[in-house]
């Protein structure tokens, strides 16, 4: 998944925000929270893209996704989020687009669980 398909995908989604933090992470939150991450740079928590554009996303997941998602190639615990279920898909990993934009939905509609009634309601989101 290159960064421009990540970011439309991300942007498709009801009620969420986008902003470019930590040295270039395009990063997409839904009520102020976060629910997926792309990277772009070098350094030990940054990937070069792949040989087809496509870069290393992060995103949000459930607990039986997270322990079999990290048993596949390319698929690690997120740096820093690894604790709170975060899994980061290597920008070359063979886990197609349709598959990524799944479980970024996903984590769009776990985000936004956690998010107040009211909130969820300004956003759309119910």
């Amino acid at each position: 998944m290159t960064l421009d398909d990540y970011n439309a995908f991300c942007k498709s989604l009801t009620g969420t925000t986008h902003v470019v933090q930590w040295g270039g992470s395009h990063v997409w939150k839904v009520g102020g929270k976060i629910f997926a991450i792309s990277e772009l740079g070098t350094g030990p928590d940054k990937a070069e893209p792949g040989q087809d554009g496509s870069v290393a996303i992060a995103f949000k997941c459930a607990d039986m996704s997270y322990r079999m998602l990290t048993e596949l190639p390319g698929i690690i615990p997120a740096p820093y989020l690894a604790r709170a279920k975060w899994v980061r898909v290597e920008p070359d990993a063979e886990f197609g687009d349709d598959d990524r934009k799944t479980y970024m939905a996903e984590a769009h509609r776990i985000i936004s669980a956690k998010l107040t009634k009211k909130l969820q309601a300004e956003l759309g989101l119910i």
